[in-house]
């Protein structure tokens, strides 16, 4: 078989749907309502609520090609990549998986007739060896009896991670929660290639590959460590697209397929260099896929979670670039490529290609301007240092924050004789590495979460009352019968008139109400498929099978709306006037205001601003209906209707129209008219990371108290400035450039006087051995001040060091200078230092001036007299 690596991934999904399974597509690498996740990192992440019992599919078997990431946290193989066969960032995971339907054989037999029937991969029998959990007997039996294998081709795998269950063949979602052995199934390669069978020594060498996990999903693991059986067994598989292609494709290396042969090629073009073998081409044809779908799926560059992660794997493959003798901004020149090698899974990249190169290459320009930041911090720690070893903690630092690579960082310090602790640069690592496994887990009991099965059916689109029957009551994650009064409880109903939140409005609040009852809700949200109201009892009983009255805050829920419609003409309007590049990254929509995320590389001007609000304006007094329509989701698609960022859709979907001006899928409320909206106002923009902009605005009676706001301190101004409305802004211009013609002069006074002091200072000097030492205290000078009051000493004494420290507006202010000729011998940097540390601060700076602060006042005349006393020892 010689397919192409998309064909294979469409062969996969063409057999599971043969098999009756819902091709679903891949869901963003960004974990849709998971905090534990850093990134989607396994096909089985976006059916998690699933397995989980917290929501139901219209299906039972389904199939993917789940776009995956493990470049941070817990699955963190970016040091790998590029240096062994297998390793990636960004993967595709083939997979099937039946949520209570079909179980083991199957399972069993799916794979193998996927795996070696002529009419699909036709791969030879007597090249695969599968590997079972060591008591699962039941599939041991399958694959000798039912499908064939002989038995010398099966292995048991025990527990040989030291405790039990914890096997390679044993999967947990957690410490708690869904459990179950695994067999998998590995490929021989041939024995041209070192390595051996799983169980054996040589396991870890490149012989034998597994290229299918079968996970069976029949077990509850408790806190208590018992196992009970699940009431509807699952099968959750992974299959990499990656490994499967250099099977079907006969190389052993993955970075051998056609899809990265493609893209090594393309990068290799890029970048001017015919050396094809070069691994840096592999880390950077590798990055290049992490990269550019983290960021068409709403991540963008940072210095935390998600963000500092893909500004690492920028970093690295641009790197990786100028090793390779790049010589100009190159890596966003790789995003066409990747869309051409990767044809029907680059839809969404394609969507968002300008942004994503737009991103790319602002990151990797700002990383060109961090380097040399990098090496200023470098020069200025090494002028610091007392030894000859650059702490590791330190190498850490500039490596962590900034970006600056170690080999780097170890050549600058060899020019200076000086050598780099690598054994603590390591440990500071671990102790960070140590930081993301422990932040990543699911952490919670699965046990304890609220998992419901119950379907409440939403009547709010069209009532703000209605009956419910209480149908169940949680209390600590716990089901119980009755609410007490005053305790938390979450009361979950099969009707409601109370929207749970999602789509990025809030929950409702209200009451629920019955004949001597009312319960408060401060908060309603989704659990599954059902809605939770969160509150406690104010009055009289409630239990399980109660027939109660919902009540929503009907003023909370009209803002609500006019807000979440609003948003929708906003992201109209963005895409109107700043370009059809924008797409949504984020929103919030509730009773008070709304904010709303998009893809921009610039700030918003004030012009466009006010076009922004104009447009909607025109919209809202156009007076739109707002129609909904139920349809299948391809039809909405197109029909032109655009899906918001991370919400998840059903196959029957809601499609919200605003006359002929919006076309969205939402599942929000929302105004009848967009003249209800009455007056939308930006209250705010601003830019929340690289490539990213963020909106906040309000409507209708918080809008026009905003308007009322803004011309009552007009009027302030005009009072306080003596001046009308009219002419209230001249006149404030007028006296902001006199007030900066005062500044001025105040500044040149200051300077006057400085020199005046400076020139009674020099008599204050000392001389030891030819050399010049001035040591003083002066009072009320600003810090600005004593740089010009330093370099004017300098040049005055010609040779030698001065020390100025002063206390200004309750703190200390520090600064030295070395003449040229002396930097060899007395560094600026390290007086400061030594000096900041007697009054409690610190400080730093360049060999010949540096300056510092301090805080304890009392200590500062024995602090000068003691650095008199170290620069006289120095120089006699």
């Amino acid at each position: 078989m010689n397919k192409s690596t998309a064909e294979i991934r469409q062969m996969f999904l063409d057999f599971f749907h043969g098999k009756g399974h819902e091709v679903v597509s891949s869901s963003s690498l960004v974990p849709h309502n998971d905090p534990t996740l850093l990134f989607t990192n396994a096909g089985m992440n976006q059916f998690k609520d699933v397995f989980l019992g917290q929501d139901k599919r219209s299906y039972s078997r389904a199939t993917t090609a789940q776009r995956c990431v493990r470049a941070g946290g817990k699955h963190n193989d970016l040091d790998n990549v590029g240096y062994t066969a297998r390793h990636h960032t960004f993967f595709e995971m083939l997979g099937n998986f039946s949520f209570g339907d079909y179980f083991k054989e199957n399972a069993i037999k799916y794979a193998w007739e996927l795996l070696t029937d002529k009419n699909w991969f036709n791969l030879p029998k007597d090249r695969l060896y599968v590997t079972v959990y060591a008591t699962d007997d039941e599939a041991f039996d399958i694959w000798e009896k039912k499908v064939g294998v002989p038995k010398e081709r099966i292995i048991r795998i025990g527990d040989n991670k030291g405790a039990p269950y914890a096997s390679d063949n044993f999967w947990q979602m957690g410490d708690t929660g869904p459990c179950g052995p695994c067999t998998e199934i590995f490929y021989d390669h041939g024995d041209h290639i070192w390595g051996g069978l799983p169980g054996t020594p040589e396991e870890d060498g490149d012989r034998f590959i597994e290229i299918w996990n079968l996970v069976f999903m029949q077990f509850n693991r408790q806190a208590n460590g018992e196992f009970k059986p699940l009431p509807k067994p699952s099968v959750d598989t992974g299959m990499g697209l990656e490994r499967i292609a250099a099977v079907l494709q006969h190389v052993n290396s993955n970075y051998e397929i056609d899809l990265f042969d493609k893209l090594i090629r393309s990068t290799a073009g890029v970048i001017g260099t015919q050396d094809l073998a070069n691994k840096s081409l592999r880390v950077i044809a590798d990055h290049i896929r992490s990269c550019s779908y983290l960021i068409a799926d709403g991540v963008v560059p940072s210095n935390e979670g998600r963000g500092y992660v893909l500004r690492r794997i920028i970093r690295r493959a641009v790197r990786h670039g100028h090793m390779l003798g790049a010589k100009d901004i190159f890596f966003y020149k790789l995003v066409q490529p990747l869309i051409d090698v990767m044809e029907s899974a680059a839809s969404d990249l394609k969507a968002q290609q300008n942004f994503v190169e737009t991103t790319l290459k602002t990151e990797e320009e700002q990383f060109l301007k961090t380097l040399e930041r990098g090496l200023f911090l470098l020069d200025q720690e090494l002028a610091k240092l007392t030894g000859s070893v650059l702490p590791g903690e330190v190498a850490f630092k500039l490596y962590d924050t900034y970006g600056f690579p170690l080999d780097l960082i170890a050549d600058v310090c060899r020019e200076k004789d000086i050598t780099v602790d690598e054994a603590g640069f390591e440990k500071a690592m671990e102790a960070q590495r140590q930081r993301a496994r422990e932040s990543n887990n699911f952490g919670a009991d699965y046990n304890s979460i609220i998992k419901s099965e119950v379907v409440t059916e939403f009547l709010g689109y069209n009532a703000v009352e209605a009956q419910g029957k209480v149908v169940e009551l949680f209390q600590n994650g716990q089901k119980v019968q009755h609410a007490n009064i005053g305790e938390p409880v979450v009361v979950i109903l099969d009707k409601t008139t109370f929207y749970g939140e999602s789509g990025g409005q809030a929950g409702d609040k209200g009451l629920l109400t019955a004949a001597g009852v009312e319960f408060s809700v401060s908060d309603a949200q989704k659990y599954g498929k059902a809605v939770g109201h969160i509150g406690h009892l104010v009055s009289g009983s409630l239990k399980v099978g109660d027939i109660i009255t919902t009540v929503i805050d009907t003023e909370l829920r009209e803002r609500t709306k006019s807000n979440h419609s609003a948003t929708h003409l906003l992201q109209a309007a963005l895409q109107r006037i700043l370009g059809a590049h924008v797409h949504q990254k984020g929103s919030l929509v509730n009773a008070n205001y709304l904010r709303f995320d998009f893809s921009h590389s610039e700030p918003v001007t004030a012009s466009q601003i006010v076009e922004i609000e104009n447009l909607v304006n025109q919209q809202v007094r156009r007076n739109l209906p707002v129609e909904i329509e139920i349809m299948a989701i391809e039809a909405a698609k197109s029909k032109g209707a655009m899906a918001l960022f991370g919400e998840k859709y059903e196959d029957q979907v809601r499609v919200l129209t605003m006359g002929d001006f919006s076309i969205e899928l939402c599942g929000g409320t929302h105004v009848n008219r967009t003249g209800d909206i009455g007056l939308f106002r930006i209250s705010s923009e601003s830019g929340i990371a690289a490539g990213v902009r963020r909106i906040e605005a309000v409507t209708g009676q918080v809008a026009l108290n905003h308007v009322h706001q803004d011309l009552q301190q007009l009027n302030q101004i005009g009072q306080l400035v003596k001046a009308d409305k009219a002419s209230s802004v001249d006149r404030v211009a007028q006296l902001i450039e006199q007030t900066k013609q005062l500044e001025k002069t105040i500044q040149q006074l200051k300077e006057q006087s400085a020199a005046q002091e400076g020139a009674q200072l020099i008599q204050q000097a000392v001389k030891v051995n030819g050399i010049s030492i001035l040591v003083a205290q002066i009072d009320n000078i600003e810090p600005k001040v004593m740089r010009t009051m330093i370099d004017d000493l300098k040049n005055q004494i010609k040779s030698g060091v001065v020390i100025l420290a002063s206390v200004f507006e309750g703190k200390i202010g520090l600064a030295a200078g070395v003449t040229q000729d002396l930097i060899n011998r007395i560094k600026a940097g390290e007086l400061v230092s030594e000096l900041a540390s007697k009054v409690g601060g610190k400080g730093g700076g360049r060999p010949d001036f540096a300056q510092a602060g301090g805080v304890d006042i009392q200590a500062l005349p024995e602090a000068l007299s003691s650095i008199k006393a170290m620069l006289n020892d120095r120089l006699n």
